[in-house]
């Protein structure tokens, strides 16, 4: 008798984790292996976030709060929407979970039901596929094209709804591309959406501040599908603060109240430290605050460098991202090739070669839904982004 449940057993293991943790134990063995397969920004929490959360220590915030949130946190997000995106929101609107992936599986546990269809461009956030499928849902992968900045169309997303579609999932900027939706595109994809009754949108913003662009703008900003979209945010990467395991969703009220009831049952409310800290993040205006432009500027200095480094590779096509601290390149052209032992058929090829070749960890594109490219992270210092991208370079060209 199988012990486990098919739940469990037909689950996929994070391939972002999994690289990581090879990573991990190839270094532990004494290799001198860069990492370029985590996303995580490689900068400390900012100082006033801090002294937020040693406040609240002292202050005995340490016992049950309530499950969405404390409501000092909840308005502060409520702000945070009307001073960066121009969203009006009211905190009962608004669930404060352990991480925005927990978020993002409340909400298909909440929308979904088996057999309900959810549309996710290709390539996606990993987990984004595997959360539908616990849920019993039905995943249509739209795919896009790098020549598009891998960003779906309204006439593919047209395409590719049926009577049976509950939610479309995306995120701008993209994890894996970088790549962000503009104004004008978000709306086209607005207006597809609003012909269709009982389809939701769930927008993905955790990358936010992490944008070279200019405005970021959510697609929440538009009134003809305002009251079917799920905005998933929260502290991770914009402030540095991925332990902290802070996420958030604002959301239309019926649908944040299912998500506090789930939410109440499997972990009560997220960290009560955490949340206090959090408060203080959601009060520092990215538009002024040092820590936060100081981080995009670097962020956006290494990604130049990378670029002009993977530009320089032969076979491998790339875009420059415009947001988040990714590259996504093309390196099918590579496919079928190969070099001692090792035969390059595929992506998971690809990048399990340049981590024992190479000694530099990425992460295979099939994750994300797309085969012919890898993921590779630039959150880290410009040093070791030259030296992995030396060695990256150095590897490819062996492969005949």
């Amino acid at each position: 008798m199988e012990i486990l449940s098919n739940r469990i057993l037909n689950m996929a293991e994070s391939e972002t984790l999994a690289m990581t943790a090879k990573a991990r134990e190839l270094k532990a063995q004494g290799k001198d292996v860069i990492s370029l397969s985590i996303g995580e920004p490689d900068f400390n929490t900012p100082d006033a976030v801090k002294e937020a959360a040693k406040k609240a220590i002292d202050d005995n915030f340490t016992h049950y709060p309530p499950v969405p949130g404390y409501p000092d946190l909840r308005e502060a997000i409520c702000t945070k929407f009307k001073r960066d995106n121009n969203l009006d929101f009211k905190p009962e609107q608004i669930v404060v979970s352990t991480g925005a992936k927990q978020s993002i599986y409340q909400l298909v546990q909440c929308l979904v039901n088996p057999g309900d269809e959810v549309i996710i461009p290709t390539p996606f956030w990993v987990s984004y596929k595997e959360i539908v499928r616990v849920a019993e849902g039905k995943c249509v992968y739209v795919k896009t094209k790098i020549e598009n900045d891998f960003k779906v169309t309204p006439q593919q997303l047209e395409e590719a709804i049926t009577p049976r579609t509950k939610l479309i999932m995306f995120s701008s900027p993209s994890n894996p591309t970088g790549m962000l939706y503009t104004k004008d595109e978000l709306k086209a994809i607005a207006d597809v959406v609003a012909k269709h009754d009982n389809i939701f949108i769930m927008a993905d913003e955790i990358y936010e501040h992490i944008n070279f662009v200019g405005k970021h703008e959510s697609i929440a900003q538009f009134e003809n599908v305002r009251d079917r979209v799920i905005t998933v945010n929260g502290v991770a990467k914009g402030f540095a603060m991925t332990g902290w395991r802070i996420g958030f969703i604002a959301a239309p009220t019926v649908i944040a109240k299912a998500c506090n009831k789930l939410q109440g049952q499997v972990t009560s409310a997220t960290c009560s430290i955490a949340q206090k800290a959090t408060v203080c993040a959601m009060l520092m205006d990215p538009a002024t605050s040092p820590d936060i432009i100081n981080m995009r500027n670097i962020f956006q200095k290494r990604r130049d460098m990378v670029y002009k480094l993977l530009c320089d590779i032969p076979g491998v096509k790339v875009r420059l991202p415009q947001g988040a601290f990714y590259f996504f390149p093309e390196v099918s052209s590579y496919y079928g090739k190969s070099y001692g032992e090792y035969k390059i058929n595929n992506s998971t090829d690809l990048a399990m070669y340049l981590l024992n070749e190479a000694n530099v960890a990425t992460v295979m594109g099939s994750a994300f839904g797309d085969d012919n490219c890898i993921r590779l992270s630039y959150a880290t210092s410009e040093e070791l982004l030259v030296e992995a991208l030396r060695r990256i370079k150095e590897a490819l060209l062996k492969l005949q």
